[in-house]
């Protein structure tokens, strides 16, 4: 007889945002996220439901978090924000096809 048990854990940080993801906050928002991925995380859920405004930095970050989580083995899944102009961007830019979207955070962690 022949038993394989594998117990697999996986860790993932939910960071939720509210307000602007601008050239202003994404320093700060870069080195915290940065810091969870030297700490041995490689799985996100980025909470954007209360996020009002992205730029281009903002997005710029949310991509590099994705390149360097998927090299550690890992992902990025997004919860879509509900403030519509903010929705619209990452549709027109084509988040929602790079990033898996979802609505609540329950949703997202599922997906890993």
């Amino acid at each position: 007889m022949n038993i394989l048990i594998t117990e697999r854990v996986t860790r993932i940080s939910i960071v939720t945002i509210d307000g602007r993801i601008d050239a202003f906050g994404v320093p700060e928002l870069r080195d915290r996220l940065y810091k969870q991925l030297e700490d041995g995380v490689s799985n996100f859920v980025l909470d954007l439901r209360r996020v009002t405004f992205l730029d281009s930095a903002g997005m710029a970050a949310l991509v590099n978090l994705l390149k360097r989580a998927r090299q550690g083995g890992g992902d990025v899944k997004l919860v879509s924000p509900t403030e519509e102009n903010a929705k619209r961007i990452l549709i027109m830019t084509k988040f929602d096809q790079v990033f898996q979207m979802t609505d609540t955070v329950d949703e997202a962690l599922k997906r890993f």
